[in-house]
């Protein structure tokens, strides 16, 4: 098959799902081309447990997107989710030599802002700008040409563990794909499913994955607060296993097919057949047994987001309310359950603003994939994640170097 120069492809390595999502530009548009689905089995809770399962279904999920696009793809943009996420917000000043700030003010502001003590098990993932001050002049977004004399940086950091950002690379790497980045999965979805609008007034993102749920809070076109809970679609099917003594296979079916948060919208005669556990007779139980297990997981899952909003101060920069997107936000009236505990407007969120095969994408769990090919676009790299470049005597030098060619 050709390799095609204009293709950025998108790889969402989920706790249930790997996909991979081919983008092409086109005048300045992105047209979704081809899209591979594989069930995953290597990860848990966001994070590699199997490097060869993992493999294997990135490779099966990536043949099926080249089938369909007709094109070789040989470099991904790569999502990373799980419980060792952390963000955090810093800030940096400088001062101003020459007479207005130039581009490279704003990377030494932003180096000031960045540099804090991170463990050595850490790794930095991005480094976000949310506003700069002038002297003392708040809320500019691009200071380049501005007069002035002193510069200060607000940025959020986001962090994540060495090894399982390493692990994300090596699993692509065995399955001959080059990383150009590694995106926040939570800060990839918002390129896809969040308006202008909803970015400046300041809105709350939940992406309800299978193994995790990934908080974004947006105000004023950037990122303010990010957080990843341990506890997504997989705790869901774990109760309905437990609850209605059914295999874990058969719970995640009958999920999808019937699954209601809300008990008292469910009719009181609907039934359900439950398989037996062993080669056990099937049973029929009522379908508001299936409310009354998932609706206390879902408060339970909102409340905990929402103490985290709190938490961080954010509970009044988000007038907009909230935006669910991710496979378990296609269960009934689970927006519902949202508005309830945010007490905040609620909506579905659904890729947008893309061309190509919108019909095939336009579902909440493709929101991940198709925003990391928009955030590919936007932010295109030549840097290509390799492990072995990436000893920690290596990044030394290599900052080295830039400090020395600064002073030279």
């Amino acid at each position: 098959m050709p390799v095609r120069e204009n293709i950025i492809v998108g790889l969402d390595i989920g706790t249930t799902k790997i996909c991979a999502v081919v983008g092409e530009l086109a005048d300045n548009a992105i047209n979704i081309i081809g899209i591979g689905t594989h069930p995953s089995i290597g990860l848990r809770k966001g994070v590699v447990v199997n490097i060869e399962s993992t493999v294997d279904s990135i490779k099966k999920a990536v043949e099926e997107a080249e089938l369909m696009a007709g094109c070789e793809i040989s470099s991904v943009y790569a999502g990373i989710a799980g419980g060792h996420i952390t963000g955090f917000n810093s800030r940096g000043i400088v001062a101003i030599k020459g007479p207005e700030i130039t581009q490279q003010d704003v990377e030494h502001v932003i180096d000031a802002a960045r540099a804090v003590a991170i463990p050595m098990d850490r790794e930095v993932i991005h480094v976000l700008p949310q506003e700069y001050i002038v002297d003392e002049q708040a809320g500019i977004q691009n200071p380049v040409g501005m007069s002035g004399v002193r510069l200060e940086a607000k940025i959020h950091i986001v962090t994540g563990a060495v090894t399982s950002a390493h692990n994300i690379v090596k699993c692509a790497n065995r399955s001959g794909l080059d990383v150009c980045d590694i995106v926040l999965e939570a800060l990839a979805s918002g390129e896809a499913v969040l308006t202008e609008e909803e970015k400046e007034l300041g809105t709350v993102l939940l992406d309800l994955g299978g193994g995790t749920t990934d908080l974004a809070v947006f105000s004023g076109k950037s990122i303010k607060h990010t957080f990843v809970l341990a506890l997504g679609g997989n705790n869901l099917t774990n109760d309905i296993a437990v609850g209605l003594r059914a295999p874990l296979p058969e719970a995640e079916k009958i999920k999808i097919k019937y699954g209601s948060c809300v008990a008292r919208n469910i009719h009181s005669d609907e039934m359900i057949e439950v398989p037996g556990m062993g080669g056990r007779t099937p049973r029929k139980l009522p379908r508001q047994i299936l409310g009354e297990i998932l609706e206390p997981r879902m408060e339970e899952i909102f409340t905990l987001i929402n103490r985290e909003i709190y938490r961080a101060g954010q509970e009044n920069s988000i007038p907009s309310g909230v935006v669910l997107t991710g496979g378990s936000a296609l269960l009934t009236d689970v927006t519902e359950i949202a508005e309830s505990v945010f007490n905040l407007p609620t909506r579905l969120g659904k890729p947008m603003g893309i061309g190509g095969l919108v019909d095939v994408v336009n579902n909440p769990m493709y929101a991940t994939g198709v925003g990391l090919v928009l955030y590919g676009a936007r932010n295109q790299t030549q840097k290509k994640f390799r492990i072995r470049d990436g000893n920690i005597f290596n990044r030394v030098m290599i900052r080295m170097k830039r400090w020395f060619n600064d002073v030279i």
